[in-house]
């Protein structure tokens, strides 16, 4: 399983041009992905670990290996002002050097203040294991053509995502004490480690109890107010507490589409956890791994490809809803419904598609063998379905 990522290939490319920086959710796998995967494809490889006392100050004297040829800088954004110091590294020894740089979310945090290395460098996200990955299928779907859904069907495996989720380790072990401990380690880690390193939390207790609610309101609209309400807090620390979850990679939201003929009267966004094993609710659970389906291939677009790709729900005011839409350049592509066991297509497909001239509709059910194409809809196995995704 580990012998290979989706992103190796992207990466090592990038690399001969400029600077790679890879963020993505603890424990997802970036330091194993720089380390043990992308570093085999140089001759000369050198790893440095910000967390390790030797390397630290090796980095701070910038006392590099004279025969290296990739240099690996991990965790160094935890550096105060690592962003001055890797682009002054980089500017000085481009021509001799490659730089892969690798870390936690808070690398994309600070990646989005300033553009001081504008042009410098290429940004990937790592997202948690998906299907097509898990078993080998080096897939790139193509752009406003319909998802080449494979023949093969492994409905054991999407049953092991299902349970499990994405990453490495829980993936790999499959035991439910492996995941409830790793579960807990996990969070903790990022309530009393990560979010505490760099952002001022008064009530970090509140806000720990704010991620111990967010698993119950997977694949929902999210109220603010509600959430509030609940832990007796503002309205205020509630909102910048979701966006410190969502920066580093706990959870991400969903808006309603909006394009140049159609504008959602709804505003709110649907919650989604970037670890869908947390959540008991088997419908949700399943939405939720849907969705993290699509924003991986989503993400893939955006980061190597270049397209402006979104992912949207669609919901109308009389409350008819789909459950995503990915679109290109704001010109939808294809909108995805998620049904545990119901083959019949849904009308709000329909709907919607008169609406808006959507070219592929999925009706995407947690059901085996299932693949039947009616009034312009596919209805078809989850398993299918995603391992034609990314």
């Amino acid at each position: 399983m580990l012998k290979n990522r989706y992103l190796t290939k992207y990466v090592t490319s990038d690399l001969m041009e400029k600077m790679v920086f890879i963020a993505g959710p603890r424990q997802v796998g970036k330091t194993t992905l720089a380390k043990d995967i992308i570093a085999k494809q140089f001759a000369k490889p050198r790893y440095f670990n910000w967390d390790h006392r030797v390397d630290r100050k090796r980095i701070l004297k910038s006392e590099w290996p004279g025969d290296a040829d990739l240099i690996i800088l991990d965790e160094i954004h935890k550096y105060k002002d690592w962003k001055s110091f890797v682009k002054g590294e980089y500017d000085t020894l481009k021509e001799r050097y490659r730089f892969l740089i690798t870390g936690s979310a808070r690398m994309d945090i600070y990646r989005k203040g300033g553009d001081s290395m504008m042009g410098r460098y290429h940004h990937y996200r790592l997202h948690p294991f998906t299907l097509a990955e898990l078993n080998s299928k080096n897939n790139t779907p193509s752009i406003m053509k319909e998802i080449a859904i494979p023949d093969k069907q492994d409905f054991d495996a999407l049953g092991m995502l299902d349970v499990f989720g994405g990453f490495p380790e829980p993936l790999m072990k499959q035991t439910q004490r492996t995941l409830r401990r790793w579960h807990n380690e996990k969070n903790n880690r990022l309530f009393r480690e990560d979010i505490r390193d760099i952002e001022q939390i008064r009530d970090l207790s509140s806000m720990q109890l704010l991620g111990d609610m967010l698993p119950e309101r997977a694949a929902s609209l999210l109220s603010v107010n509600s959430l509030r309400e609940d832990l007796g807090v503002s309205h205020r620390a509630v909102s910048s507490w979701l966006n410190i979850l969502e920066s580093f990679y706990y959870c991400f939201r969903v808006y309603p589409y909006s394009g140049k003929n159609y504008r959602s009267l709804k505003k709110e966004a649907k919650l989604y956890l970037w670890d869908w094993s947390e959540i008991d609710d088997e419908a949700a659970r399943f939405e939720n791994l849907i969705a993290s389906h699509l924003l991986k291939l989503v993400h893939y677009l955006q980061d190597y490809e270049g397209y402006k790709a979104r992912l949207n729900y669609l919901r109308s005011i009389e409350k008819k809803e789909v459950d995503f839409l990915i679109s290109v350049g704001s010109i939808p592509w294809f909108a995805v419904e998620v049904k545990l066991n119901n083959i019949s297509v849904s009308r709000n497909l329909h709907y919607f598609n008169e609406k808006l001239h959507i070219p592929f509709l999925y009706q995407v059910v947690k059901k085996s063998s299932i693949d039947t194409f009616t009034h312009g809809a596919r209805v078809v196995s989850a398993d299918k379905f995603l391992g034609g995704l990314i």
